[in-house]
């Protein structure tokens, strides 16, 4: 590697080196929600993924492949990249517990109780674990699956009827996955609203770049409603991906709580869209009477003879209802609650005072550079943080587009000359 930078990156599983639960899936049902003309790992170059995968026309820039395809050109390229750099990067199997600060240098303790000194560490954690929900906690794991991840989740199911707890992209990964394991019960999706990710148009819609929108607050929502009418909701969307991180800047911790919790569920739906393919399967399962969505509140969960009744309030009613199920999915999304994860590195992180939630308990909060503030809310050289768990600094930054972008802008900062002759995690 350039300058003098050497890497060290610690992995705990090498199952999933370079791919991370969204892309170590084994699943071929579960597609990319991004077309393949967008999914370059390369900031300046878009056109690597399509040559990767021999793609040479608009047809097959549009597609949307299977994720597992894209973890193995991740993983290529981490391979080629560490033959390149030589004695400059390698892997260190393991699970780091600790990271101390030694004069200006990081010492990172492993469970094994070996150290790695560096002089800064970065935190790439993915998306952390599923947000438990107090209401399925108590439920015995046979009947409960709190993990849909877990690869074990689809065992034992056949002409069951199961229902899924929150109704974004992870439940419409289980549904397939059920459907592909030979599962043909009915799945029953809950979700306070009702809401189910909206597809993406069977071609690309055409964008027209706008200035960097100044209006905030419910000015802006106007306007975006405005442009929808006039071009389309999809194309409105997508001219606003470019400035979506400034935008949540400028907004205040009020404005932005305001969004997160009377937009969020919309902005969801609209922006992370579903694969033409996959939407249409669901569909298809709904029209059949195998897949409904309910909205409601969840109230209440009791296990009964070996199953599990729900009960919940139908959105913008006083009663309740019920649905006798014989296995709950938690699809609630990842937990961004810092204090509730038992993750030993966080833990320690916590204890020491070197990170602390971001003002909406998304993640680790960081500062425009990606460097994770301290309790006190001091910006740290030789601790910083990208993906997802940095959600609160910047919003929209769980997507590859996104991410690849945080991650070469965070490369050059580690490169720049006053980390001539440093080595980082």
């Amino acid at each position: 590697m350039r300058y003098g930078v050497k890497v060290i990156l610690i992995e705990r599983s090498s199952a999933q080196l370079a791919k991370g639960v969204a892309f170590g899936t084994r699943r071929p049902e579960h597609l990319l929600n991004v077309r393949a003309s967008n999914m370059s790992a390369f900031p300046d170059d878009a056109g690597h993924f399509l040559r990767w995968m021999h793609f040479s026309d608009a047809d097959e820039a549009n597609r949307f492949v299977p994720r597992l395809s894209y973890g193995t050109y991740l993983r290529e390229l981490l391979v080629q990249a560490l033959a390149k750099a030589g004695k400059d990067a390698r892997i260190v199997d393991g699970e780091a517990c600790a990271i101390e600060r030694v004069d200006s240098h990081a010492r990172v303790k492993l469970a094994n109780g070996s150290i790695l000194p560096c002089r800064a560490a970065v935190l790439a954690l993915g998306n952390f674990p599923p947000l438990p929900h107090p209401v399925l906690e108590g439920l015995p794991s046979h009947l409960y699956q709190a993990d849909p991840w877990d690869r074990t989740a689809l065992e034992g199911l056949a002409e069951l009827e199961e229902v899924m707890v929150g109704s974004g992209l992870t439940a419409a990964d289980v549904v397939l996955s059920l459907e592909a394991s030979g599962f043909r019960g009915r799945v029953t999706v809950l979700s306070r609203r009702g809401l189910k990710p909206l597809p993406h148009a069977e071609r690309g819609p055409v964008v027209t770049p706008i200035p960097d929108p100044e209006l905030r607050g419910t000015a802006l929502v106007r306007d975006v409603r405005r442009r929808a009418a006039e071009v389309g909701w999809r194309s409105a969307v997508d001219a606003l991906r470019p400035h979506t991180q400034n935008i949540w800047r400028r907004h205040s911790a009020e404005g932005q709580a305001t969004f997160l919790r009377h937009l969020r569920p919309y902005w969801d739906v609209h922006r992370h869209r579903l694969s033409p393919t996959v939407a249409a399967r669901l569909t298809e399962l709904e029209e059949k009477g195998r897949l409904r969505y309910l909205a409601g509140k969840l109230c209440d969960a009791q296990a009964i003879d070996q199953r599990v009744r729900i009960s919940y309030r139908p959105r913008g009613a006083d009663r309740q209802e019920a649905v006798i199920v014989d296995r709950v999915f938690n699809c609630a999304g990842p937990d961004g609650n810092l204090h509730r994860l038992a993750t030993p590195l966080l833990r320690h992180l916590l204890d020491a005072g070197r990170i602390r939630s971001d003002a909406h308990g998304l993640g680790v909060d960081v500062d425009h550079l990606s460097r994770v503030r301290d309790r006190k809310g001091n910006p740290q050289d030789d601790l910083l943080a990208v993906g997802p768990i940095t959600k609160g600094e910047a919003w929209e930054i769980v997507a590859v587009p996104d991410i690849r972008r945080q991650v070469w802008n965070l490369a050059r900062f580690l490169a720049d000359e006053h980390w001539v002759g440093g080595e980082g995690l």
